[in-house]
C-alpha cells in the first residue's frame, strides 16, 4: 500500500512538472508580447496602491514581487501563473485525498481539472481570474474542515478569514463563495441547528474585514472608483430588455461548449472505476452549497 501511494505521488508531481514547464515554455516562445492584462498589472504594480480603477490590489502586488525578483523577462510572469495554477492543483489533490478517501480518485480529480480551458489554454495571462484560484481552492478546503469540526478550532477559522480576504482583494467576485458558505453556516446553525454557535465562526469575518481595511479606505478616498467602473462597464443605460436574455443565453452556452469536455470525462470516469455517489455523504451538503 506504501509502494502504491508512493507511485501516485510521484506521478502527481510528474504531472505538476510537465504543466508548469509546459505552460511556460509555450507562451514564452510563442508570445511576441506579454498579454494585456498581465502589462496592466505589470502598469499597476510600478505605482503600487491598496486599489487600482478596474480591480482591486492583490494582482498588482504579486506582479510586482515577481518584477522585483526577475525584471522585465516575460517567461517570470507566464511562470507566476503556473505556479498559482500548480498550487492550486496540489490544494485540490489533498482536498480530494481527505475527502474520497483514495489516492487514485484524487488524482484523477486533479486530471480532470486539467482538461477544463480555464486551466489550461487561458492560464499564461496573469490576471485577477488566475490571482484568486488558489485562494478560491484555500477558502473552500478550510471552509470544509470547519465544517465537519463539532467545535471550530481558531486557527481553521483564522486562514479562512485570511484566505477570503486574499481572494476578495483579487477579484470582488469572489463574493459570491463567501455568500454561499456563510449561508451554509446559518443554515447548519440556525435552521437545522446541527451545531451550536461558536464565536471561532465570527473570527473569521473579523480577520476577513480587519485585512480589507486598507483596501476599504483606499475605495473611500476613491469615491468607489472600482465599483463604478464595473457598473459603467456593463452599459446598462445603452441596454434594452433582449439584451438582458440575449447575452445571458450566449454566455450559458459559451460555459457549456467549455465545460463539456470535463462533463463527458467526468462521466466516463465513473463508468470506468464504477464509483457509486453516497446521496448521504454530508459532504455533498457542503459542496451543494460551494
Amino acid at each position: 500500500m506504501a509502494i502504491y501511494k508512493k507511485k501516485i505521488k510521484n506521478i502527481f508531481y510528474i504531472f505538476l512538472a510537465s504543466h508548469l514547464i509546459l505552460w511556460t515554455l509555450i507562451p514564452s516562445f510563442t508570445n511576441n508580447n506579454l498579454p494585456l492584462d498581465t502589462i496592466e498589472a505589470l502598469a499597476w504594480g510600478s505605482n503600487l496602491d491598496w486599489g487600482f480603477n478596474k480591480h482591486p490590489p492583490m494582482s498588482a502586488f504579486m506582479v510586482e514581487i515577481f518584477y522585483n525578483i526577475f525584471g522585465s523577462n516575460d517567461w517570470a510572469y507566464y511562470l507566476l501563473s503556473q505556479i498559482f495554477i500548480i498550487f492550486s492543483f496540489f490544494i485540490i489533490f489533498k482536498f480530494s485525498k481527505e475527502i474520497l478517501k483514495n489516492d487514485i480518485l484524487a488524482l484523477f480529480s486533479v486530471f480532470l481539472l486539467e482538461g477544463i480551458y480555464f486551466y489550461n489554454f487561458t492560464t499564461p495571462e496573469f490576471n485577477v481570474n488566475v490571482c484568486q484560484i488558489p485562494f478560491w481552492t484555500l477558502t473552500v478546503y478550510f471552509s470544509w474542515k470547519v465544517f465537519n469540526q463539532k467545535v471550530p478550532t481558531f486557527k481553521d477559522c483564522a486562514l479562512v478569514g485570511l484566505f477570503a480576504a486574499g481572494g476578495f482583494l483579487s477579484k470582488y467576485l469572489f463574493v459570491y463563495l463567501l455568500i454561499s458558505i456563510d449561508l451554509l453556516f446559518l443554515y447548519l446553525i440556525f435552521i437545522k441547528r446541527e451545531r451550536k454557535f461558536n464565536f471561532n465562526y465570527i473570527l473569521s469575518i473579523e480577520v476577513f474585514l480587519v485585512l480589507l481595511i486598507p483596501h476599504l479606505i483606499w475605495l473611500f478616498k476613491n469615491d468607489f472608483i472600482t465599483i463604478t467602473y464595473g457598473l459603467a462597464r456593463s452599459g446598462l443605460e445603452n441596454s434594452n430588455f433582449i439584451d438582458h436574455l440575449r447575452y445571458p443565453i450566449i454566455f450559458l452556452l459559451k460555459q457549456i461548449g467549455i465545460i463539456l469536455p470535463f462533463i463527458v470525462m467526468v462521466v466516463l470516469l465513473i463508468k470506468k472505476l464504477r464509483y457509486k455517489l453516497n446521496f448521504k455523504d454530508k459532504n455533498l451538503l457542503f459542496f451543494n452549497f460551494d
